[in-house]
């Protein structure tokens, strides 16, 4: 195991000095350099063959999308010991996002609140940073994820996520629908029953497509909320079923902020993400298992910052996991302890 990958706990005290979104880009740029440089001190293998959505997975660890939104660091991040990388959230057109500052940590409970509103480079510009990543050449696995963007009415979403999937397909291992972002106005509606459905039935026709002129079946997945009830979780269920779609992602940031009342930060408005989350996708998480079976795919996210929350998302019913506040604030570490963790249990 590298020095550097153990000295993350040295070096973020004077991350989280440096304004939050700073941070996240100095660290992601720095990342790459030792990459090109000196890949063997952020390099860590870490095996526990998993299947996930019928692919072939190194670990059952991976990494949530927003960390890399335009999919321009996939190498680097996939070396930190990821079974799966996903990346993105992708908009067909460039958007900027929502006017900084958007990123706010929450140190004493470990969480971030942002509303960074799918800021990215467009959809040429993430094909063609995908396309110049190894990650994939080399054996490993990618998530591209998917979003409208913020101009586009939500009549029309559809159109947009049409267009995100017709670009990514031919480049991903997965596609993931995200309608779960709280930052983008009226997104969370298409999680409805009857939207929901017109969306999905719209995409699996579109995939079916695609499969023909590609060659290659590539699985869909779609990203909740956690602050969603049991009748909205079981109309998910059934929407998922019935149109074909290969796994859900529980879940995406909170709007909740019960768990940093009274913390500094708590007022910012947007998606709350940390420790507040774990319990609330714990719950989505069962019912979904309840209501889905036993075969069906369950990517668990939220709140983990240990191999234990690892665990308990795997208990609870997840094939398995993404991280990614829990790197802000536990460092690469986490990864291995994560992969650990959920090996122990599957050899008890």
């Amino acid at each position: 195991m590298s020095l550097l990958l153990r000295t993350y706990g040295l070096i973020r005290p004077a991350l989280f000095r440096m304004d939050a979104e700073k941070a996240h880009e100095f660290t992601l740029h720095w990342l790459d350099k030792m990459h090109q440089k000196a890949a063997g001190l952020i390099s860590q293998e870490l095996l526990l063959p998993t299947k996930l959505m019928g692919l072939n997975v190194k670990n059952p660890v991976g990494l949530a999308a927003g960390l890399d939104k335009n999919g321009a660091h996939i190498d680097a991040l996939g070396a930190l010991g990821f079974g799966f990388v996903e990346v993105g959230t992708v908009t067909p057109l460039p958007q900027p996002g929502n006017p900084k500052p958007r990123l706010f940590r929450i140190p004493a409970k470990q969480c971030l609140i942002n509303r960074f509103g799918f800021n990215n480079d467009g959809l040429e510009q993430f094909i063609h940073n995908v396309q110049q990543s190894q990650w994939r050449k080399n054996g490993g696995t990618l998530g591209l994820n998917i979003g409208k963007n913020a101009a586009t009415p939500i009549e029309n979403a559809t159109d947009d996520y049409l267009k995100g999937l017709d670009g990514v397909y031919a480049h991903a291992d997965y596609v993931t629908v995200n309608i779960s972002s709280p930052n983008t106005q009226n997104l969370r509606a298409l999680q409805g029953e009857n939207e929901l459905i017109q969306l999905l039935s719209a995409l699996n026709a579109r995939r079916t497509e695609l499969q023909q002129l590609h060659g290659r079946y590539v699985p869909i997945a779609v990203k909740i909320a956690p602050d969603i009830d049991t009748a909205q979780t079981d109309s998910i269920a059934t929407a998922v079923q019935q149109c074909h779609i290969d796994g859900i992602i529980a879940t995406n940031t909170t709007l909740s902020r019960d768990y940093v009342a009274n913390q500094p930060n708590a007022h910012e408005q947007g998606g709350l993400s940390g420790p507040a989350v774990h319990d609330l996708s714990l719950q989505v998480i069962a019912r979904l298992r309840q209501q889905l079976g036993a075969d069906y795919p369950i990517i668990g996210v939220g709140g983990i910052n240990s191999g234990l929350q690892a665990v308990e998302k795997i208990q609870a019913g997840a094939n398995a996991i993404q991280l990614y506040t829990g790197l802000i604030y536990q460092g690469p570490l986490l990864i291995r302890d994560c992969v650990d963790a959920i090996h122990n249990l599957m050899h008890r």
